[in-house]
C-alpha cells in the first residue's frame, strides 16, 4: 500500500473514536490485526510482561472484553458509560513496512443516574487526557492496529472505573 498520509490517519482515528463512541465494540475489534495488541502502560517504557499495565489485551483479552461488555451483566457499566474521545495533534511517520501514528486524546466519560445509585461516580462527566501511538500495518488492502498504546496523562494516581474502552 501507499504510505499512509496524515489526512488518512486522521480518518481512521476518527472512525475508530466513533466506533467506541457508539459502543460498536465488535466493530472495533476489526480494527485490528490478529496479533495486534491493546496497551495502557503505567510506566512508559516498562516491560509489559515485567510491569503491571491498566490494560494489556491480546486479541483474545480484547475479545472477552467486548463480550463482557455488550453480552454479560457488567456490575461496573451499569449503566454504562457514555464517551466522547477527541483526536488531536495527529502526526504520521510512514517506515518500510509498519506506520507510526501518534496523536493526543482526550476522552469524556459519564456514567448517567439511571442504574444503581449505590455507584461512585455516577453523573459525573470526568476527562481522561492520552498521548496515543497507534502502529497500524497494511493487511489485505486495509490499514489494521498492530498496537494502540494510550500513555494516560494521569497514570501515576489513583484512577476509578476504567471499565469502558478508552
Amino acid at each position: 500500500m501507499a504510505a499512509l498520509t496524515r489526512a488518512d490517519a486522521e480518518a481512521f482515528l476518527y472512525r475508530e473514536a466513533r466506533l467506541l463512541d457508539e459502543r460498536r465494540y465488535d466493530d472495533w475489534l476489526k480494527l485490528f490485526a490478529a496479533d495486534g495488541l491493546y496497551w495502557v502502560p503505567v510506566e512508559d517504557d516498562a516491560d509489559p510482561y515485567a510491569k503491571v499495565s491498566l490494560i494489556h489485551d491480546d486479541g483474545l483479552r480484547r475479545e472477552e472484553r467486548v463480550f463482557r461488555l455488550l453480552r454479560t451483566r457488567a456490575h461496573s457499566q451499569d449503566p454504562a458509560s457514555r464517551t466522547q474521545h477527541f483526536v488531536s495533534n495527529v502526526e504520521v511517520e510512514n517506515g518500510s513496512g509498519d506506520v507510526y501514528v501518534f496523536s493526543s486524546q482526550l476522552i469524556y466519560e459519564i456514567r448517567a443516574q439511571g442504574g444503581n445509585y449505590r455507584h461512585l461516580e455516577l453523573g459525573e462527566q470526568r476527562a481522561i487526557a492520552a498521548r496515543c501511538e497507534h502502529v497500524l500495518r497494511a493487511e489485505g488492502g486495509e490499514w489494521r492496529i498492530a498496537l494502540k498504546k494510550m500513555l494516560l496523562l494521569n497514570r501515576d494516581v489513583p484512577i476509578g472505573n476504567l471499565t469502558f474502552i478508552i
